[in-house]
């Protein structure tokens, strides 16, 4: 040890050392006094402690081999290495200092902030809601649907950016803070406005406003009666575009033109009718579409060459069927949606909402990908600003399997409708659908903050943390609510517990509705019943409630022929039923069409799940390969993480019965690194 002291002493280190720091120590005085004069970012300081470090270990390096050598000189190779040393660290701190950048430890959110504000075209506008300053607080879906006509006919405007309502319901009709607003909804201008309707009179009062200086731009009122109140939608989307010098197109000024029906008893019957059909958009309501569907048609009987009227109810229509009908017969609302589709395009070929009203037949209707595609493409080419367009084409997009394609269309909807909770649910449901389940639960959480009663988005984050490593607890307690969705969800989630006398009891509770049955692809609750009876031993009762629930599922065959997905989930329903009957061989059968038709639907968003649920039907019966062989193939499918993922294999029951197959664990090694954290044990 003392020898040691010793030659720390000859090559005086410590000297080195002592001097070096004290060096160091007032550069760094000088440094930190220059990054606050300047405003230097905080990357500056850390690059200078870098290369103060490099080079204090330098230095105690050639002070100990030149005091080995018995002289503290330094040589011209040496003095050129420090050179480089500081040249490279002094250019860093040049390059840093010159362009100020964000890092992870400055104010992320203000330079986003920034970005937006910078970003944000001059001609941009968003809508806000109407106040309502009618005695009668029943005329909410009038206001709304005075805010709603205006606002789309700003959207036939091919200059503007116009925000979506979805993004504004949540705003107040005068906020106090425009800038902010501005801010969060990426538009320079609003448009405030108020309605005030006594009998058969109607005052609307609006103000354009620059959301920058909350200097008025323009206002106007407009005193008219119900007979001629319709109409001022397109004399006000002129007036802002003229304020916002925004250039119209010969066929932008014809669309401002154009009243609604010309009939007002029609009108206002079809405004009720928007605002019914926009909780059902909202809340994903079955009954809310059906009350849209009656009170379009009693505005087209008013007024038989509604073209607008026409389409709308063609859309509701479609998503009514898309939702499993709500126990109206699904095939005649789809050949209903498709008349009033092909009647407002024969009406008004150039109207985007007719063709969006067929791109949606085609879609939820038929489930023919490539034809909607082709229709949402032609509304973007009349209405190139389109959110709803957008979002059906992302959403085609995904059942083609083209998932980076489906993002971006749907980001770029996200730009017209910012604050739209629905299409935050689309965008998680399209990254669990690759598997991205970390940046899902962001995007699911996102639109949980926009909309606290996005019951979907509840459901599907619930899902992300079940399907991201098996975590039944923690999907469990997402899923909290009394709500018949979440409530039939939990059933599934006690199942996969075994606890099937709690998941019985529970959905037993459920009220048998065809609102609340059909939409989640659960079936019909007798099914479900029968099935958690079986998987208790109950046989006898098993097979009774299978019995009843069979010709239940054959009928609905017919009502789904014309959408192949839907069709495929009812033949797994039948095949079910026929199983728990005992009609083994009839089972079969139904799940080699299911599988056939599955394969000819193309479907790269629901077939996945659905090709799993017949490989666990394939697994009941006792066919281990076929089983194996329809699992392999839905896990390798793209798609499959919005409803399953490889860490249900150790937590699933389904599996059970070929647990120790050589084909499920050859499975089990492949996708061994999606094991759940901890093994539930409940398939020992």
């Amino acid at each position: 040890m003392t020898d040691f002291l010793d030659r720390l002493k000859q090559r005086k280190l410590v000297q080195w050392a002592l001097a070096y720091l004290a060096a160091a120590w007032v550069l760094l005085q000088v440094l930190g006094l220059a990054a606050d004069s300047y405003d230097w970012p905080h990357a500056i300081m850390r690059i200078a402690f870098g290369v103060i470090a490099l080079g204090f270990v330098v230095t105690l390096l050639l002070a100990w081999y030149h005091g080995e050598r018995g002289a503290q000189r330094v040589s011209g190779a040496e003095l050129l290495l420090i050179a480089l040393v500081l040249v490279i660290g002094g250019g860093l701190l040049w390059r840093f200092g010159k362009t100020p950048a964000p890092t992870a430890t400055t104010d992320v959110v203000a330079a986003h902030k920034l970005t937006a504000a910078i970003s944000i075209p001059s001609k941009s506008i968003a809508v806000l809601p109407f106040e309502n300053l009618s005695s009668d607080k029943e005329n909410d879906y009038f206001v709304a649907g005075m805010q709603d006509l205006i606002l789309t006919k700003l959207a036939d405007i091919g200059e503007l950016k116009v925000i979506s309502r979805t993004s504004t319901l949540k705003y107040r009709s005068r906020p106090e803070n425009l800038k902010q607003v501005g801010a969060e909804l990426g538009v320079a201008n609003v448009l405030e406005g108020s309605v005030q309707r006594q009998g058969n009179a109607v005052l609307v009062n609006v103000q354009l406003i620059d959301t920058a200086t909350d200097a008025h731009l323009w206002a106007e009122s407009y005193q008219r009666t119900l007979d001629n109140v319709f109409g001022v939608e397109g004399e006000v989307a002129g007036k802002v575009a003229d304020a916002l010098q925004a250039k119209l197109s010969p066929e932008s000024v014809g669309r401002l033109a154009t009243s609604l029906s010309n009939n007002p008893e029609a009108d206002d019957l079809y405004l009720r009718a928007e605002f019914s059909s926009h909780r059902g958009d909202i809340d994903f309501d079955t009954s809310q579409y059906k009350q849209a569907i009656v009170l379009y048609r009693e505005a087209i009987a008013k007024a038989p060459d509604f073209a607008l009227a026409l389409a709308r109810l063609s859309y509701a229509d479609n998503a009514l069927a898309w939702l499993g009908g709500g126990g109206e017969d699904v095939a005649h609302l789809v050949a209903d949606a498709q008349a009033r589709a092909e009647s407002a395009l024969k009406l008004a070929p150039r109207m985007p909402e007719a063709r969006l009203a067929m791109g949606y037949n085609h879609y939820y209707g038929k489930g023919e990908y490539s034809a909607a595609l082709a229709d949402f493409v032609a509304v973007l080419r009349l209405r190139p600003n389109d959110a709803k367009a957008l979002i059906a084409q992302g959403l085609v997009l995904r059942r083609q399997g083209h998932f980076d394609a489906a993002l971006d269309s749907l980001r770029h909807a996200q730009t017209l409708d910012p604050r739209n909770s629905e299409l935050g649910l689309s965008l998680g449901e399209t990254l669990m659908m690759v598997s991205r389940f970390a940046d899902a639960k962001v995007a699911l959480q996102r639109a949980l903050a926009l909309d606290p009663a996005n019951l979907q988005a509840r459901f599907r984050l619930s899902c992300v943390i079940l399907f991201a490593r098996g975590d039944i607890a923690g999907a469990l307690q997402a899923a909290r609510g009394d709500e018949p969705r979440m409530r039939l969800w939990r059933v599934n989630l006690l199942g996969l517990q075994a606890k099937y006398p709690q998941a019985l009891a529970l959905l037993d509770a459920v009220p048998d509705t065809p609102d609340n049955f059909y939409q989640a692809g659960d079936g019909p609750k007798l099914l479900q019943q029968a099935e958690l009876h079986l998987s208790l031993g109950d046989t006898a009762r098993a097979r009774e409630l299978f019995a009843q629930a069979l010709p239940i599922v054959r009928e609905r065959l017919d009502t789904t022929s014309g959408i192949p997905i839907k069709a495929v989930q009812v033949r797994i329903w039948i095949a079910q039923a026929e199983y728990g009957v005992g009609d083994i061989d009839k089972s079969m059968a139904s799940l080699a069409e299911a599988r056939a038709l599955l394969a000819q639907a193309r479907d790269s968003s629901d077939g996945p799940s659905l090709l799993e649920s017949i490989a666990a039907a394939y697994a009941r019966a006792g066919s281990a390969d076929a089983a194996v062989s329809a699992l392999a193939q839905a896990l390798a499918t793209p798609g499959i993480g919005v409803n399953y993922s490889p860490a249900m294999l150790w937590i699933d029951p389904a599996w059970n019965p070929m647990r120790e197959s050589p084909g499920f664990q050859a499975l089990l090694q492949k996708y061994a690194d999606a094991k759940p954290d901890q093994d539930t044990g409940i398939h020992d």
